[in-house]
């Protein structure tokens, strides 16, 4: 079994989902007492989302580059960085390191596609929505991203920092979430990205009229299959 290298602390609420989600899969797949191998840099969110606010996403990069460094040094076969938003550095990151990183949304993309669904709407933080580097990613497998409308993108955005990353999960506002998901089927949305990590602690696929893409377990099925892999 191979080493997985994680990149948390942002937030550490998904993060410890992560490190459940391995340990889960590698037993379910292994049986017995197996677990995952794995190494975990968490690092201080409250530093890098002053950088997010900031702008200064290069500044941020040097801190998770300098994570993943210590984490192939640490025996890691493989890096993930655990969170969506954060895949804004995911090269600088990866070229920080000789171990391959393995990207949320490859992962994401191919089980979206697998599903035979190519219009998905996106959920995420206002960076992940409104910028191109996740976006494109997605497209670059063949998908049509749909994101909310402004006031529903700010919504989004808020009750991911101001509550779930805070270990806050609230029937109002999965309530809130469920309308925004409904607004985007009615655009023509097959499917939608939980494009970020904490949204899985609010909501699930019976909270869907059609299929979710839950980023966080998608990503740990791809690590640990890239984990047992011959």
């Amino acid at each position: 079994m191979k080493t997985i290298g994680l990149i948390g602390g942002m937030s550490w609420e998904s993060s410890a989902e992560y490190y459940r989600l391995l340990n889960e899969l590698v037993r379910e797949r292994l049986g017995g007492l197996h677990s995952a191998r794995c190494v975990l840099h968490s690092v201080d969110f409250a530093e890098i989302e002053e950088f997010q606010r900031a702008g200064e996403w290069e500044r941020a990069g040097d801190v998770l580059a300098a994570a993943a460094k210590g984490l192939e040094a640490a025996g890691a076969d493989l890096v993930l960085i655990c969170t969506n938003t954060m895949h804004k550095v995911a090269d600088q990151v990866a070229a920080a390191v000789s171990v391959p990183l393995l990207h949320l949304g490859d992962a994401t993309a191919g089980a979206v596609r697998a599903r035979g669904i190519r219009r998905v709407g996106l959920l995420g933080t206002a960076f992940t929505m409104e910028q191109d580097f996740y976006r494109d990613r997605l497209r670059s497998h063949g998908l049509e991203v749909i994101t909310p409308a402004a006031d529903d993108r700010a919504l989004v955005h808020r009750v991911i920092y101001e509550e779930l990353c805070l270990g806050v999960v609230r029937d109002e506002s999965r309530a809130a979430y469920q309308e925004v998901i409904a607004r985007l089927v009615a655009e023509g949305a097959e499917g939608v990205i939980l494009g970020c990590t904490e949204i899985e602690l609010l909501i699930r696929q019976e909270h869907s009229p059609v299929p979710v893409f839950p980023t966080t377990r998608l990503h740990a099925e791809a690590a640990v299959t890239a984990a047992l892999a011959d």
